[in-house]
Order: structure tokens, then sequence, then C-alpha cells
């Protein structure tokens, strides 16, 4: 499904945590589902969120490379790219355990970024970070690793499980500091029309806790109210 430059830009104006709250809304997947668990995370929480399509590969470093294995390279997955119907979000499943050596440096990231990507992510590790946050490049990772020992890409363009979720080549992925997210396509749209008036409803909570009136459990109880209230008027149009 075809998604509008537009809509990739008004999703990466809010955090995760606020697309996955508007999310839930929808009533489309369950809670607990969605999303990658605390062992990925934001190599550069500072970076704002990343928003892409996920072009998918394994990766391994363990060993070295075995006759009969299913090889991809850097060059294949590059040509991938342009079967997504945006910016691609690059994303390994290291099938060592524990993993052995960086899935990522400076070079890949470099490359990467040159053809368009706008983040990377794995279930294994990464190097050369100071020179990965000079070229403001998103990753989020397990581990770090200084070195890359055997690397080699396995298959490419099949499901991956990362952080427990399980990403298909294309799936919508939004993350920054908290994490990352899967955005159901069919909704990615309504998801960003709908991301504003949330972080507004919110704003009535936290205008009464941020405000300099004095704070009374009937006050806080009332704004409390009032906010749920308008998150439940939001929920109510988007079914």
């Amino acid at each position: 499904m075809a998604l509008a430059k537009t809509t990739l830009e008004r999703l990466a104006r809010f955090d995760t945590p606020t697309v996955c709250n508007v999310i839930e809304l929808f009533g489309i997947r369950p809670r607990n589902t969605g999303f990658m668990d605390g062992r990925i995370k934001a190599g550069f929480p500072e970076l704002p969120p990343m928003v892409g399509f996920a072009a998918t590969a394994a990766f391994r470093s363990g060993s070295p490379p075995a006759a009969g294995d299913a090889y991809g390279s850097v060059a294949k997955q590059l040509d991938r790219f342009a079967r997504l119907p945006g910016p691609a979000v690059v994303v390994f499943q290291d099938l060592d355990d524990p993993p052995v050596g960086a899935t990522f440096g400076e070079m890949m990231c470099s490359t990467y970024q040159a053809f368009g990507s706008t983040g990377l992510i794995t279930s294994g590790g990464g190097r050369d970070l100071e020179q990965v946050r000079a070229i403001r490049y998103p990753v989020f990772t397990g581990s770090t690793i200084c070195a890359h020992a055997y690397c080699h890409i396995l298959h490419l363009g099949l499901p991956v499980r990362v952080g427990s979720l399980v990403v298909n080549e294309g799936d919508l992925l939004h993350g920054d500091a908290n994490g990352v997210a899967n955005i159901p396509i069919e909704i990615a749209d309504k998801v960003a029309d709908a991301a504003p008036e949330y972080v507004a409803a919110e704003g009535i909570l936290l205008e009464y806790l941020r405000g300099p009136e004095p704070k009374t459990p009937q006050g806080f109880s009332e704004a409390q109210r009032a906010c749920v209230a308008a998150i439940g008027k939001l929920g109510e149009r988007l079914l």
C-alpha cells in the first residue's frame, strides 16, 4: 500500500509512545503486540523519530561462510530498496545466540543512508558508534561489539524476529528513544491525523499538573476525567 510522503513526515513529528497510544484506539490488535521489547534500544536516543519500511535480512558472524548457505549482500539489499513503498529501515535478525560480531558499522550505515534508508534495527550488535552518530543515522540494537568477526548476510526479504516482534518486508516501522513499533499500513494516514488531537487531550491533564495553581485530589480527578473523555471521543470517531 502506497503512502504519501507527507504521511511519513507527519508520523515523524510524534514520539513512538504517542503513535502506540493512537494505534490502541483503533482496537485492531492486542495491546501487548506490535512493538519490540526492551532488548532493542536506540543507539542515539537524541535523534528524532525514525519512520520507514522494513527491508529484512538475516545475519551471522560466528563462523566462516559455509557452502550451501543462502547468501545475500549489501548490493542485493540496496537493489531491494526500490521495491519498498518508501524509505527503507534495514532490519537484521542476528542468528547467533549470543551475537558474536557487529552487524553494522560506519561503512554499512553510510551506504544505507546514501541510498535513502532512514535507519537500521538489529537483534545483534553494532560498532563505530561515534562515527554513525556523526552522520545522524538512527540505529536500534541489542548490544555493542567492537569487531565484525565472520560477518555475512544470509537470506533477504523473508520475515525476521527482532525484539520478539515478527517483521515482514515492507512493514511500516516507527522508532525513537523509547523503542520501535509497527504501524499497520491501512491506518497509517488516520494515525497521523489523530496524533495531534491525542496530544492535545493529554495536554488537558498535563496543563493542570504543570500549572501554577495549588494542586488538589479533586482538581486532579477533574482534569483526569476531562483528559479521558477527550481521548474517548477521539476513539469513538476512529472506530
